[in-house]
Formats: C-alpha cells, structure tokens, sequence
C-alpha cells in the first residue's frame, strides 16, 4: 500500500497532478507544501483566533446566531454532532464566510458575515485568509482536473462565488485520565467539495482506510492537509473518495492542552447542478450512479442530518 502523498505545489501541476489524484483515489486525503497562503498571515490568524476564543462565554455568545444553522459567526461548544453519533463533539467554533456585493444573485443563499466588535483586525485578516484559502483549493482543483482528464481549468466555474466556509476551531482542553486519546471529533465525512485544513501538525487527525483501520496522518510544519469531500465523491462517482476521518486526543502532556485549527470548507456555486462526470461513472458499479442535484440542496439535506439545519 503506497502512502498519503504530500506534493509542493511551486511544482508545475502536471507534474504533481497524478501523485495528488492517487492519494485521492487510496485515501481521499493528501497534504501540500508551498500553497502560497503567507505564514505571517497564518500567525496574525491564529493568534486573533485564540484571542476571540479566550473571550468570557457571553461575549461569544453574543455572536451566536439562532436558527443560521451555524452558517456566520459564532457556534457553541457542543453543537455539532457527527452524522449518527449518539453525542456531540468537543469543539466550539466560527465561520466567516464569502462576502458578495449587495443585490448579488447568489445572496439569497449566503448569509452576511458577523464580526467581533471586540478584536478590530479580524475582519482584514480574516477575509484576507479566506481569499489565499480560494486560491491554493483553486490550484489544487486544477491539479485533480489534470488527473481526471479534463481541462485544467474545468472546476473554475463551479467554484466561481461558492458557498465556501472557513472554520476557527477550538477543541477545549480535556482533564482527567481519560484526556488521553479521547475522540474530540468523532468519526465523519465532509460534506463540501474539497477541504484546505491548517493546523493539523499536532497529532490526532486520523482517517479511516479503505481496509477499515485507522490511519494517523503526518503533516510537515505549516502544510495543508487536502481531503475531498462528498460533493466531489458524488461529482466523480466515488473514483476520488471522500473518507470518514476524526480527531483524537494525543498521548502525552499534548493531551491536555486545547487544540486550535482552521479547515476551509471550499465548496460549489449554490446553483452548480452536481452532475457526475461521464468518464468517471464509466467503469464504476452501480450503487455509485446517482442523479443530478444542485450543490446547495444537497448542503441542505447534509446539515440536517449533523444538526445544523
């Protein structure tokens, strides 16, 4: 069994394009170097991002949208639950989201961003991560066009004004003896089309193989850890898998101390109709043949299903 790729992208990607679509096809993940997202504005995040975790809990609440499904602003510890599980992960969150001008078509399926009036840079920094995010899941969608076949430029398009959510994520520190390897996400698939996840160098992010073990994944300091998501599993009738993947507590005095990532959830335009790729549904069995449907009512019918719709 070959491993996880991990590419650079200052690479040409032609060169890298097959690498990046057979991690795909094995394990649904891959990680990336060089992606071009500055490390100056990855420390300016982090730190805005502890810095608004580290609020007392009714300013973060204040943020805290009832019935937005999570969409904007602030999300609280214990929400989210993975699909079937019996309980809630351990994690509170915030999502920024694209920001469209006013009258924007694509508007009625976006909600406003918030922002938190007691840190005045996060909204620049913010917005200025999202755009470097859009931009190396652009580089890295061109890539998987390559493997696939198709022109290089086939996702620009569908990903064109996406409905696209970056997530600072907290996992909370965990006391006792059983901090040590305790599940703080539990076992799930992302809904989206790709994810672009920064702070995965300490360990606990596992992903389950085709060959039902769990698989920890090594990222190099400052990479991007890429794994694709259902929408695109669905796009390519399962020939780039999304897989089932989690967050364990480390070992060791890591165990305790909370954890802090950012995934940004890259997805298709609400109006994109997912139609699955011809050369793709080719020489795939039949339960992977599905119909068209559009990415924002499949969104709809996924939040549901982790309670967040």
């Amino acid at each position: 069994m070959s491993d996880i790729a991990t590419v650079s992208l200052a690479r040409p990607l032609e060169d890298v394009a097959d690498e990046l679509g057979r991690s795909f096809e094995e394990y649904g993940f891959a990680v990336v170097r060089d992606h071009g997202i500055p490390q100056d504005l990855i420390d300016r995040a982090e730190a805005l991002s502890k810095a608004f975790f580290a609020l007392p809990d009714e300013a973060k609440r204040a943020y805290h949208i009832p019935g937005g499904g999570g969409a904007r602003g602030y999300t609280p510890f214990g929400t989210e639950k993975a699909k079937d599980a019996k309980v809630h992960d351990l994690k509170e969150f915030w999502h920024v989201g694209r920001e469209l001008p006013e009258g924007h078509e694509l508007s009625r399926y976006m909600a406003d961003n918030v922002w938190p009036a007691e840190l005045p840079e996060f909204r620049e920094t913010f917005l200025e991560l999202y755009d470097a995010f859009d931009e190396a899941g652009g580089r890295v969608l061109e890539a998987i066009a390559l493997h696939l076949g198709l022109a290089r430029d086939f996702f620009a398009p569908t990903v064109a004004e996406g409905n696209s959510v970056m997530r600072l994520l907290r996992y909370p520190p965990i006391a006792g003896a059983e901090a040590e390897g305790a599940i703080r996400a539990a076992a799930h698939g992302d809904i989206n089309t790709i994810t672009l996840l920064l702070g995965a160098e300490e360990a606990g992010l596992e992903l389950l193989t085709a060959q039902g073990e769990w698989k920890a994944i090594a990222v190099p300091e400052g990479a991007l850890v890429i794994n694709v998501g259902d929408m695109l599993d669905r796009l390519t009738a399962g020939k780039l898998r999304s897989t089932k993947h989690r967050v364990v507590n480390p070992r060791g005095e890591a165990a305790y101390r909370a954890r802090y990532s950012m995934p940004f959830f890259l997805h298709f335009r609400p109006d994109y109709v997912i139609e699955q790729i011809p050369s793709c549904v080719e020489d795939r069995p039949a339960e992977d043949r599905q119909p068209p449907i559009t990415s924002h009512d499949y969104l709809m019918q996924r939040l549901r299903e982790i309670n967040l719709a």
